[in-house]
C-alpha cells in the first residue's frame, strides 16, 4: 500500500520538558489508525507536528511524498481536518457553507462534492438548515463531511464522535469506512471513545510519555497488556503515568 503520512524521529521540548520523544509513524492508503493515549502522553504534540502546525525539534514529517515544511501548502491540499470543536457559522445555510469550502478547495464540480458529502453521511436533509439550528452533535457531523468533499488522501479527525448520539455515530462510522475503501484515503484519529475506536479502526498506536508503546490491531493490543479491551489498556497507561507523577513529587518535595 501507498504510504500516506510518514514522520521519522518527531522530537519536541518545551519547558516542561520532552513532549515527544522519537516517533516513528507510518500511515498507508485505506488505512483507519486511531492515535490514543492519556492526556499527557504527546498525541496532541504529534498529531500538530504531523501537519506542519508545530515544528518538530528533530525528525521529519512527509505527506503524500511532500516533505514539511517547505511543501507544507501543496501537502495540505490532500488532506482533510475536523474537530468537534470546530465552531460553524450561524448566518450560513449548511449548503452554503459547504459550497465556500468547496470553492476553497477548489473543487472541480462543488454541487456534486456538496450532495456526495452530505449523503455519504445520510445528513442531505440539513442542507437548508441554519448552523442556529443544529445540536453541537449535528455540527460535528457537518464538518466531518466538510473535511471529504476534496476527497483527501490524508483524513485527521480530533474526537470524532465525541458528541454523537450513537445513531448518529454508526453513520460517521459507515461513511468513514466508505471513504477509506472506496478512494484509498488514509484515516488518523484521536480519541477518548475507546469503544468507538475498536468499531472504526484496524489499527491503534498508543503513545505513553512522548513514545510509542503499541502499535497494532486493537486485539493484538490488549492482549499485549494482558487487558481485555483497549479501556483497559487505556486506564492501565493512565495509571502507569499517574503513579510516576506521584513519585517524581515525592522525590521533589
Amino acid at each position: 500500500m501507498t504510504e500516506v503520512l510518514l514522520a521519522r524521529g518527531l522530537v519536541k521540548e518545551y519547558r516542561r520538558g520532552r513532549a515527544v520523544d522519537g516517533v516513528d509513524l507510518t500511515i498507508r492508503a485505506g488505512e483507519q489508525v486511531a492515535l490514543l493515549g492519556p492526556n499527557g502522553a504527546g498525541k496532541t504534540t504529534t498529531l500538530l507536528m504531523c501537519l506542519g502546525v508545530v515544528a518538530p525539534d528533530e525528525g521529519w514529517v512527509e505527506i503524500n511524498g511532500l516533505r514539511l515544511p517547505k511543501k507544507r501548502a501543496q501537502a495540505m491540499e490532500k488532506v482533510g481536518f475536523a474537530a468537534g470543536y470546530l465552531p460553524l457559522p450561524d448566518r450560513l445555510r449548511v449548503g452554503e457553507y459547504l459550497r465556500m469550502y468547496a470553492d476553497y478547495y477548489t473543487v472541480r464540480d462543488p454541487r456534486r462534492a456538496v450532495t456526495e458529502a452530505l449523503e455519504r453521511f445520510d445528513i442531505a436533509h440539513f442542507a437548508k438548515a441554519m448552523g442556529t439550528e443544529l445540536s453541537s452533535g449535528q455540527k460535528t457531523l457537518i464538518g466531518i463531511a466538510k473535511a471529504t468533499m476534496h476527497r483527501p488522501k490524508l483524513l485527521v479527525l480530533d474526537e470524532p464522535t465525541a458528541s454523537l448520539d450513537p445513531d448518529v455515530a454508526l453513520r460517521v462510522r459507515t461513511g468513514l469506512s466508505s471513504l477509506c475503501a472506496d478512494d484509498g484515503t488514509a484515516l488518523l484519529i484521536t480519541s477518548h471513545n475507546m469503544v468507538e475506536v475498536e468499531r472504526l479502526c484496524d489499527r491503534v498506536v498508543f503513545l505513553a510519555a512522548g513514545r510509542i508503546v503499541a502499535d497494532g490491531s486493537p486485539d493484538d493490543v490488549a492482549q499485549r497488556f494482558g487487558r481485555g479491551d483497549l479501556e483497559g489498556v487505556f486506564i492501565h497507561l493512565a495509571d502507569e503515568r499517574d503513579a510516576l507523577a506521584a513519585d517524581a513529587k515525592g522525590v521533589n518535595s
